[in-house]
């Protein structure tokens, strides 16, 4: 199989007591479910961390403030049967709206218009069964 290059994205964990805030997908090839961080692809000519900031707005319609570069990972994976190739900015961050913490999920949009439904999970729950993607991103949240 071919890649269709390499993508560049940048992602926000909203790391808070212990916890951060992903959304569940799954790979319907493997079987397997996985959990990713809010965020998306960054376009020619934008800092990744505007393109987090314009990409969590889109999808949760909130505001973000306080973005804190972590790290970036390299990321090559296959789902769904499909070669991929990403450059992830991770990145921490707040939301201006400090409510937002106390919901136990937050419902979106994807930019295709599939319903998004982000929920806050610990640190520690994440495991072989319930992969936190991109890989490495677990290694660097215990590191930070």
């Amino acid at each position: 199989m071919k890649h269709s290059g390499i993508r560049i994205v940048a992602i926000c964990v909203f790391h808070r007591n212990g916890r951060i805030l992903v959304f569940a997908g799954f790979d319907a090839v493997k079987g397997t479910h996985y959990y990713r961080p809010l965020g998306g692809g960054v376009e020619p000519g934008e800092p990744s961390r505007l393109a987090v900031a314009r990409e969590i707005k889109e999808e949760v319609l909130l505001d973000v403030t306080d973005l804190k570069l972590l790290g970036v990972l390299e990321n090559i994976f296959t789902i769904n049967g499909q070669p991929k190739h990403e450059i992830v900015f991770v990145y921490d961050g707040r939301f201006v709206e400090e409510s937002v913490y106390a919901l136990p999920e937050l419902h979106g949009r994807e930019a295709n218009g599939d319903p998004l439904h982000a929920t806050w999970r610990a640190l520690d729950s994440f495991d072989d069964n319930h992969r936190l993607v991109p890989e490495g991103l677990w290694e660097l949240l215990r590191g930070a």
